[in-house]
């Protein structure tokens, strides 16, 4: 994935991609959508591909699992759910909980999920937007986790309350009172490729209001 990083035109197809399918679910041409919508919605399906293998990691074994970009490797087809290799490596347990977010704050979100986001403001998409992206990925993790693996919904709860408490983080989204529900506080503008930018919010858009309790 480091060709990410290395060549700027494997980013741009698939911003261009992500262009041409909002466009066209909206009955107009590429060009009607702004770059920098398409970007975020790029970022937002790379970064959730690639730090889920590590939260759920974290969550079923209590350890980390770390790794870069130039580490991992994919084939990049189309959408987020492409095939994802990373490299045979032991993760290390880390018994507690806020340790472990600490550590995987340090090792994932400050590394390879940086160097993404990095790599995305050449579209003009903010730090903000960015972060906030990588926070919907989070919790986007989380209920995949607590779908397949409802009996460790406590240790998903916990773990995912820590992670978003530490930088870079921290301040990006909202978890309500009971530990479910989650309000990011950015949007990823994905509504702004409708005709008359009103297209449909996110689940967890902060323009929705605040998370359900």
């Amino acid at each position: 994935m480091a060709e990410l990083l290395d060549d700027p035109a494997v980013l741009g197809e698939r911003v261009a991609f992500a262009r041409n399918h909002l466009a066209a679910a909206g009955g107009r041409p590429p060009e009607a959508v702004e770059q920098r919508v398409a970007a975020s919605v790029t970022h937002l399906g790379l970064v959730a591909r690639l730090l889920s293998p590590a939260f759920a990691v974290a969550v079923l074994d209590g350890a980390l699992l770390g790794y870069g970009l130039r580490e991992a490797r994919w084939q990049p087809t189309p959408g987020g759910l492409f095939p994802l290799s990373l490299p045979a490596r032991d993760a290390v347990p880390v018994a507690d909980p806020a340790e472990l977010a600490a550590r995987f704050a340090a090792e994932v979100l400050d590394g390879p999920v940086r160097e993404l986001g990095e790599a995305v403001a050449a579209y003009s998409v903010s730090p903000r937007i960015r972060w906030g992206n990588v926070a919907s990925a989070v919790n986007g993790a989380a209920a995949g986790v607590a779908r397949s693996r409802p009996e460790l919904g406590l240790e998903e709860r916990e773990f995912t309350r820590h992670l978003l408490a530490v930088p870079p983080l921290r301040g990006a989204g909202t978890v309500a009172a009971d530990g479910t529900g989650f309000r990011r506080r950015s949007c990823c503008l994905i509504y702004r490729a409708a005709p008359d930018r009103a297209g449909a919010l996110c689940g967890d858009c902060v323009l929705a209001g605040p998370p359900a309790a």
